[in-house]
């Protein structure tokens, strides 16, 4: 819990937030200057994270993979997927939760690949604030539902990604398999692919979602919500590289 804690504050809009808070902290006590430039950066880095051009240039440096073949695909042994968060809520499909837009869009593109290799799929996920249901247990609901799927495997412990990978290769190793093709969004796969491989697994990028280019003219250094939060994405990236490195899990 305070690992994520700190995570959330080390990242946009918090760290603007506690920036601008103790900028205006300074003006108050007299320091004027350093309050104010506190403000400004804060202010002005909200603008720059929001900018097409700037989310495109972020995502794509995490974007390391080209789109898998399905001759590659097909020298595998399976397909991982990996749980990409929760919606708490599921009234759309009666449920108590539901996976997130992120795992839809990873379970519709393993479905796409099973049906393309006959490969057994193995889902990763498990609850990170200990909800009644697990992530994996959620994807399965909805490959079964959704896709007319069933996964083979369903690792139902972990909470991020290095744990995705310790204990699906547990599972696998004791099923006789290490060659995986691997689903996520192509920005996360950066640090993923590692810290699978770490585990002595033989990996296959699969990305999906990559970047899209920015429009051309004035638009493209107009801020909005939604590159904000791509550009906020992909900085969460960067930040978990960086602390998986400090912590040798890659």
């Amino acid at each position: 819990m305070m690992i994520n804690l700190l995570k959330y504050l080390l990242l946009p809009p918090a760290l603007q937030a506690l920036t601008v808070l103790f900028g205006l902290l300074l003006i108050g006590l007299g320091r004027r200057f350093l309050g104010g430039l506190l403000v400004f950066f804060a202010g002005l880095s909200l603008w720059l994270l929001g900018l097409p051009v700037i989310s495109y240039s972020l995502q794509q440096s995490l974007e390391h993979f080209p789109p898998v073949s399905m001759e590659a695909v097909s020298s595998a042994e399976v397909i991982v997927v990996l749980g990409g968060g929760r919606a708490f809520d599921g009234a759309e499909y009666g449920w108590p939760d539901a996976p997130s837009e992120q795992t839809i869009s990873r379970l519709a593109y393993s479905a796409f690949l099973q049906r393309q290799s006959g490969l057994p799929i193995l889902l990763t996920g498990g609850r990170v604030y200990g909800e009644e249901y697990s992530e994996a247990e959620l994807m399965q609901w909805l490959l079964k539902s959704g896709f007319d799927l069933s996964a083979d495997w369903v690792e139902d412990r972990s909470r991020n990604t290095y744990e995705n990978a310790a204990y699906s290769a547990e599972m696998l190793r004791q099923a006789g398999l290490s060659q995986v093709v691997l689903v996520s969004q192509a920005w996360h796969l950066n640090r993923a692919v590692p810290v699978f491989e770490a585990q002595g697994l033989q990996v296959l990028p699969a990305p999906i979602q990559f970047a899209t280019p920015p429009p051309e003219g004035l638009v493209s250094w107009l801020p909005t919500s939604y590159h904000f939060r791509q550009s906020s994405q992909a900085l969460h990236e960067w930040l978990g590289l960086f602390v998986y490195r400090l912590m040798k899990h890659i």
